[in-house]
């Protein structure tokens, strides 16, 4: 297997930290980029809002692949935030590509299923080019955002020849994913029970979901199989769908806890209610074999989630 010297911007998130892992033990060399300080090796702090400092970074190593994570994440955290998030998803996405366009390296863009907005059908990749915008109503700023880099990204391919692949992760969760409110509904739920602390359940909402090993694997597999022009859903199988009330019950068992803590309340308003991803292109092209079901994936995150917490079995 060929190595290559990679760039992980975004690299001590949640997913990016997994994705480092899984490259270096492939034998790549791998430089984690992220705005936080950080001790480990192969390290470099930088902001992807500040073009001087990603400048500073491809100066100093030139890159075979950039896998281009860093975002400011989610719905909420996006309306609340909005200028972090569309600096941070627009304008330091717009950096990545004029450093791409200088320096050549192949580039992984990380994007989201949230594209997908309101569409009511099966989300395959080719939605967003078959369907007016009215059938794929993105309800939310985040979403949006990582539209409006999917776009750059197209315009790039065709103004300069940029060699890049999109991605869209589902509903990624596991191990080493800190809560805080902004996160997915899996580590939200997990937290809560795990501290006695009520949350809501939104009845009639279904999603599938993917454990982050499953899909690192699968982001990784993409610098062997690179295909330039190519847009994945990453996610896990298709029945795996289930009720946002049957994981929340899900954890619930795996926490050893009754659901008096939890809040039912009726579709959350301005939320797509059934969201089917297929991702059989992924399947195909790049050997995506989700293994770990959802009930699985989250015992093995409730035991994460309770050593890093400190909580006692």
């Amino acid at each position: 297997m060929e190595t290559f010297r990679i760039l992980v911007t975004g690299g001590e998130g949640f997913i990016g930290k997994h994705l480092v892992r899984e490259l270096e033990s492939r034998g790549h060399e791998v430089i984690s980029l992220d705005l936080m300080h950080s001790d480990r090796e192969n390290y470099i702090r930088a902001d992807v809002r500040n073009y001087r400092q990603l400048e500073r970074v491809f100066e100093r190593w030139k890159f075979d692949y950039v896998y281009h994570l860093a975002a400011e994440y989610g719905r909420w955290n996006g309306e609340h935030y909005y200028e972090n998030l569309w600096e941070t998803n627009v304008i330091g996405t717009k950096h990545i590509l004029n450093l791409q366009v200088k320096h050549g390296f192949r580039l992984i863009f990380f994007s989201s299923a949230e594209v997908y907005g309101d569409y009511d059908g099966v989300m395959h990749e080719d939605v967003m080019v078959n369907n007016p915008i009215k059938d794929t109503y993105q309800m939310n700023d985040y979403a949006i955002s990582k539209w409006a880099g999917e776009l750059m990204c197209m315009n790039a391919e065709r103004m300069h020849g940029s060699e890049i692949v999109r991605v869209r992760p589902v509903n990624c969760y596991g191990p080493g994913e800190k809560y805080h409110p902004y996160r997915g509904f899996i580590p939200k739920f997990i937290y809560h029970a795990l501290h006695n602390k009520p949350y809501t359940v939104y009845k009639g909402h279904k999603r599938i979901i993917d454990y982050v090993e499953d899909s690192v694997r699968t982001f990784a597999n993409i610098v062997d199989n690179f295909k330039p022009g190519e847009v994945y859903n990453v996610g896990g199988r298709r029945e795996w769908l289930y009720d946002i009330k049957e994981y929340s019950d899900m954890v619930l068992e795996a926490v050893g806890r009754d659901d008096s803590i939890v809040r039912y309340k009726e579709v959350e308003p301005h939320t797509t209610r059934v969201k089917i991803v297929d991702c059989s292109k992924a399947e195909r092209d790049l050997g995506h074999d989700p293994k770990v079901p959802p009930q699985e994936g989250i015992k093995r995150t409730v035991e994460w989630m309770k050593e890093y917490y400190g909580i006692e079995s």
